[in-house]
């Protein structure tokens, strides 16, 4: 599979796709002002305790507070706080060793959230998901920082390493190299990238991450809440430090600058793949060169069409979104349940990049068509399940109920993204309505007789069919010919049918429009 990532560096921010063999199956957008990303790092203050929900208010400079539960605290959470705090105050020009840091004793899974931040104290935060709709940022006291190939999480010595790597052996192997140099207090999960890396390539991975732990520790000192502390990579360098694998194979920037930036980061994590960024300066827009805005117009809306004729309607509510599939013109065969097997097939490969380009998260109920056989609905399942394992965002795939509907959870970090791919008409402006038809000869007239008082005696008007049907039936009682009489001009009527119902348009001697 190719994979190539195209940005766009427009006025607002910077736009981002993902093409795998062409085709668009993630849009990014990061926005000049966005003040929230998921993995920043903040100094909080704790503004309300809310028994009932076991959850905590906590101020990080959004207009409405962050929600942070208690089961997002984390089992260091003393740890955090007392770490917060003697960070804050510290001393010492490049902060406190933090492997002599002494790590207090774990919360219970059961307790209470006002038991834990007591006082309401100031607290080190990193957001979970980004402010949606009217709610503020969700917070976690998880703290982690994820490197290409491994993700730190401090204040516990635990090694893990990812269910991915299918090998018993190289999931030991990184297992031991790991634990051979980890430094004490920090925990280490051993990403899915990591196989068949060598010690020296995650030794220096870790060592980047823990200096970047030790910036946001002197960062902290003497900070304010709410303040942000550590700002995690922009969002071209997140999705090259998470997607970057051999198969991808190109990477074009239109801007000098990120260029460069996004160079120099590539030579630091992959110095092999180094030739593969680009640098486009051609005339046309690079999105329009690479034919990403005509697959955005024909992927987003509530419509998206499929190559065998079928559809799928895309609705959302608050609580859920809701997908129908619908059959096509074509068919396979004269087999119903084999028609109904190869749409819902290509259907669920349709939605799966969907549920990526959009971002759609929560709960997500697809309504297929109707197939009889139970072995059918096992392969639907095995196929979307295998449809979505490039997703990077956690899901869940439910096998098909009774009814015919599959339902699935998909982890929602930050809002979906919703492009509006209507454009307004030019008849109407958006408003749904036009003028009454009625008035348009009157109108019409009005024009004549201004043009008619204003020397222009030999006048052509051009007016969609239906209009020049009106205009000039009856040969000798047409509306056309009265005004001839009336206003003393020449006057012909012609009709054009790519104009609107009551667009209308006058031309002189010479041909040329006339503005009014």
């Amino acid at each position: 599979m190719n994979k190539e990532l195209i940005i766009n560096i427009a006025p607002t921010g910077v736009e981002i796709a993902l093409l795998e063999d062409k085709k668009l199956v993630e849009l990014h957008n990061e926005k000049a002002d966005s003040s929230f990303s998921v993995g920043d790092l903040y100094l909080g203050k704790v503004k309300k305790l809310i028994p009932g929900l076991n959850a905590a208010f906590v101020d990080v400079g959004f207009e409405k507070d962050a929600f942070l539960h208690y089961t997002d605290l984390s089992p260091y959470a003393k740890s955090i706080l007392k770490f917060t705090q003697l960070a804050i105050h510290d001393k010492e020009e490049n902060g406190f060793d933090f492997s002599k840091f002494s790590v207090e004793p774990e919360i219970v899974k059961t307790g209470k959230i006002n038991e834990v931040l007591v006082g309401k104290p100031n607290i080190l935060v990193q957001i979970l998901k980004e402010p949606i709709a009217a709610k503020g940022p969700r917070l976690s006291c998880e703290l982690s920082l994820p490197g290409r190939f491994v993700v730190i999480t401090p204040f516990n010595e635990i090694v893990a390493v990812s269910k991915k790597i299918h090998s018993g052996e190289e999931r030991k192997r990184l297992q031991k190299i790991v634990e051979a140099f980890k430094p004490k207090n920090f925990g280490v999960i051993v990403r899915t990238a990591a196989e068949g890396k060598s010690t020296a390539e995650l030794h220096q991975d870790l060592l980047t991450l823990v200096e970047t732990w030790q910036t946001m520790q002197r960062n902290l000192k003497g900070a304010v809440a709410p303040s942000k502390i550590l700002s995690e990579q922009n969002k071209t360098t997140s999705i090259l430090r998470d997607l970057l694998n051999e198969d991808f194979n190109k990477v074009v920037v239109n801007d000098k600058n990120l260029f460069n930036e996004t160079k120099s980061y590539i030579q630091q994590i992959a110095p092999h793949k180094e030739e593969i960024v680009s640098f486009y300066s051609g005339d046309l827009p690079v999105f329009d060169t690479y034919g990403i805005t005509k697959q955005v117009k024909s992927a987003f809306g509530k419509t998206v069409n499929l190559q065998s004729g079928a559809y799928l309607i895309i609705e959302h509510t608050e609580a859920l979104h809701v997908i129908d599939v619908n059959s096509g013109y074509k068919s396979v065969g004269n087999n119903q349940e084999d028609n109904a097997l190869q749409t819902n097939l290509e259907a669920a490969e349709e939605i799966a990049r969907q549920l990526r380009l959009r971002d759609i998260g929560g709960i997500i109920v697809v309504d297929f068509i109707d197939m009889k056989l139970p072995d059918n609905k096992r392969k639907l399942q095995d196929a979307m399940e295998e449809f979505m394992k490039s997703d990077r965002a956690k899901h869940s795939v439910l096998p098909i109920s009774k009814f015919g509907l599959m339902q699935i959870t998909r982890q929602r970090m930050k809002p979906e993204v919703n492009i509006n791919t209507s454009e307004q008409c030019p008849v109407c402006n958006g408003t749904g309505k036009i003028s009454s038809t009625l008035l348009l000869e009157d109108e019409i007239e009005k024009r004549l007789h201004y043009l008619a008082t204003h020397a222009h005696k030999n006048l052509t008007l051009t007016v969609h069919p239906i209009v020049h049907s009106h205009l000039t039936k009856g040969i000798f009682t047409s509306i056309a010919r009265k005004w001839k009489r009336k206003h003393k001009i020449k006057l012909h009527v012609q009709s054009n049918n790519n104009y609107h119902l009551i667009e209308f348009k006058f031309f002189d001697s010479n041909e040329e429009e006339i503005k009014f």
